[in-house]
C-alpha cells in the first residue's frame, strides 16, 4: 500500500479516537453539571444564647430538633450549612442530652466526630446570602426566644426567604423567630397562615412559663397566625404553603420529612 495512504489512514484513525474521547469527556462533564445542579441546599440556623433567663441554668438549641432533621436530610443527599448569630459552637441545652430525650439521631450525633467539628464552626448569620439556599430550617430549644426572635440578620433572612417563595421550616420554640418578621405589606409574616409551636400548656408543664420572655403560642396568635396544637408532647406538624411548623421536639423529624418533600 502507498505510504502516503497509510499515513492518511493513521491520521484519520487518530482523529476519530480523539473525537470519541472528547465526546466521552464532554458527557462526563455534562453529567456532573446535572448532578451538581440537583443537589438541594438547606440552611440550618441555631441559637447562640445559653442563659435561661435569670435562673442560673443553661439553655441553647434542643439536640433532638437538630440531630434528627440533620441526618434525615443529609442521608437524602441534601447539603446543609450551619449558621448562628455569633458563629462558632452554638450552646446546646444540657437537658436535651439527658437519657430521657435520646433518639437514634442523638445517639448517632454523639458518635459523629465529623458532625461535632461542623457544629463547632457554624458560620456567622450576617455572612449568609439567601440566594445560595433552597430552604431554611430553625430547630428550637429555649435559646431562640432571647436572641433569634430579635436578631436583625435572622429577621432579614426570613423575610427574604418568604419573599423569594422558598420553604421555611421550624420546630418547637423555633417559631419564636416570627415575633418581629414582616411581609412586604408590613403585616406580621405569619398573619393568616396556619402555624403551630410550643404550646402554653407544654411550657407550663416545663415550669418555664414565668421564665421565658414570651410564650410562643400567645405570640403566634397575637401576630395573626392561625394556631393549632395537638396533645402535649405528641407530634403535630402544620403545613401552609411553603411554611412548615412543628409543635414540640417529637415533631422535628416530621417537619424535616415535609421539608424534604418540598425540596423534591
Amino acid at each position: 500500500m502507498n505510504p502516503i495512504k497509510i499515513s492518511i489512514m493513521a491520521l484519520a484513525l487518530t482523529l476519530l479516537s480523539a473525537c470519541g474521547n472528547n465526546l466521552e469527556e464532554n458527557n462526563k462533564t455534562e453529567n456532573n453539571k446535572v448532578e451538581t445542579s440537583t443537589i438541594k441546599k438547606v440552611l440550618f440556623v441555631l441559637t447562640s444564647h445559653e442563659d435561661l433567663g435569670e435562673t442560673g441554668h443553661k439553655t441553647g438549641f434542643w439536640l433532638e430538633e437538630f440531630s434528627d432533621p440533620y441526618y434525615l436530610l443529609t442521608d437524602a443527599g441534601v447539603e446543609i450549612t450551619l449558621a448562628s448569630p455569633n458563629g462558632g459552637r452554638p450552646p446546646m441545652d444540657p437537658n436535651s442530652d439527658s437519657e430521657n430525650f435520646q433518639t437514634e439521631g442523638t445517639k448517632r450525633f454523639k458518635k459523629d466526630t465529623i458532625m461535632q467539628e461542623l457544629l463547632s464552626n457554624t458560620v456567622k448569620l450576617e455572612t449568609i446570602n439567601t440566594d445560595d439556599y433552597d430552604a431554611v430550617y430553625y430547630p428550637g430549644g429555649h435559646g431562640p426566644l432571647w436572641d433569634l426572635a430579635n436578631d436583625k440578620n435572622s429577621i432579614a433572612l426570613l423575610e427574604a426567604f418568604f419573599k423569594s417563595n422558598k420553604t421555611i421550616a421550624v420546630a418547637c420554640h423555633g417559631p419564636a423567630i416570627f415575633k418581629n418578621t414582616k411581609k412586604q405589606d408590613g403585616t406580621p409574616l405569619v398573619k393568616g397562615l396556619k402555624v403551630t409551636g410550643f404550646s402554653n400548656s407544654e411550657e407550663t408543664i416545663s415550669g418555664l412559663n414565668e421564665v421565658v420572655p414570651f410564650l410562643v403560642e400567645d405570640m403566634l396568635i397575637e401576630n395573626g397566625g392561625i394556631y393549632s396544637k395537638g396533645a402535649d408532647w405528641t407530634p403535630h406538624v402544620v403545613e401552609d404553603g411553603l411554611l412548615i411548623t412543628g409543635q414540640n421536639p417529637a415533631s422535628a423529624k416530621f417537619v424535616a420529612e415535609k421539608l424534604l418533600e418540598k425540596l423534591n
